[in-house]
């Protein structure tokens, strides 16, 4: 199982600049980068309108988001990188973090769950492991031990509580959490994605969280038109969805983050591809 594996290896070939890095900002709120894009969505949502004549009831934009940020991580596999103790890990899996809630009421309970994805999945894999994670999920009450580990902590007066959080930081630090933390922490995973689409608004820029080690945070945004004038002087409609991405810029230059992008928007533009597993998987430097 995923969740039982080592969550990542020491990488012992990095440039020397790419090492002290780290020491220079050592914070991922301090090495944050934030990207603003709009991705046009046109081919993806006759994609959809197909899957779900198939039989995929229910697959959206979630979904091809998750699918296309999975195979771009198989072929680019530095972003899926995190860093622990100043140091930089390739991680093992692809761990995605995102937040339910039980109902769409106000005040409902909300939740974290931890999709824990292979490259070489599919859409149609994604679909299932997500829609199946998400139903376990959605149930009154503490629906997972990350709710009752909360739970817990809220009963610890608030000096004690200080010092508590403060102790675990320490130990995450070291690398001396429990298996069984990082594994139901929300603050550990290759992503953190939130989907304001579905409430109708624009994404939020997210800040990222220095404990864990979750180097990238997406907030995807609301559908909308965009009319464009093109080379001949015709007008285009254009379907376009906003979203953000907020990265640590410790764990791969630039020019890696850019290849990425463009991959994630050629994934969008030929959804199809996500159809089958990628021919090859690329392997992370040691």
């Amino acid at each position: 199982m995923a969740s039982s594996r080592k969550e990542g290896v020491k990488i012992k070939s990095l440039d020397p600049l790419n090492i002290v890095t780290s020491y220079i900002m050592p914070t991922r709120t301090g090495s944050s980068n934030t990207f603003f894009h709009s991705l046009e969505i046109s081919a993806c949502e006759e994609f959809i309108r197909k899957k779900r004549a198939e039989g995929l009831k229910g697959l959206g934009m979630m979904h091809v988001f998750l699918a296309a940020y999975v195979r771009t991580v198989s072929q680019l596999p530095a972003i899926n990188r995190f860093i622990r103790g100043q140091k930089v890990y390739k991680r093992n899996g692809i761990v995605v973090c995102l937040t339910i809630k039980k109902d769409m009421s106000l005040n409902a309970q909300e939740t974290v769950v931890k999709l824990h994805l292979e490259p070489t999945d599919t859409i149609e894999v994604i679909y299932h492991k997500l829609n199946k994670l998400v139903e376990e999920n959605r149930v009154e009450g503490d629906a997972n031990s990350m709710d009752g580990f909360a739970r817990i902590l809220t009963y610890i007066p608030g000096v004690l509580l200080k010092f508590v959080v403060w102790t675990l930081k320490t130990m995450d630090y070291f690398g001396l959490l429990p298996r069984a933390l990082v594994n139901l922490s929300p603050f550990h995973g290759s992503m953190f994605i939130t989907n304001l689409g579905s409430l109708g608004i624009p994404p939020v820029a997210h800040h990222l969280y220095d404990f864990g080690n979750i180097p990238i945070f997406i907030g995807i945004g609301a559908k909308r038109q965009e009319y464009a004038v093109q080379k001949d002087g015709s007008v285009k409609e254009l379907r376009l969805m906003d979203f953000t991405l907020v990265s640590d810029e410790r764990i791969c230059d630039g020019h890696y983050y850019a290849n990425a992008f463009k991959y994630l928007q050629k994934m969008f533009k030929h959804p199809e591809a996500l159809d089958t597993p990628p021919e090859q998987v690329v392997e992370d430097i040691n």
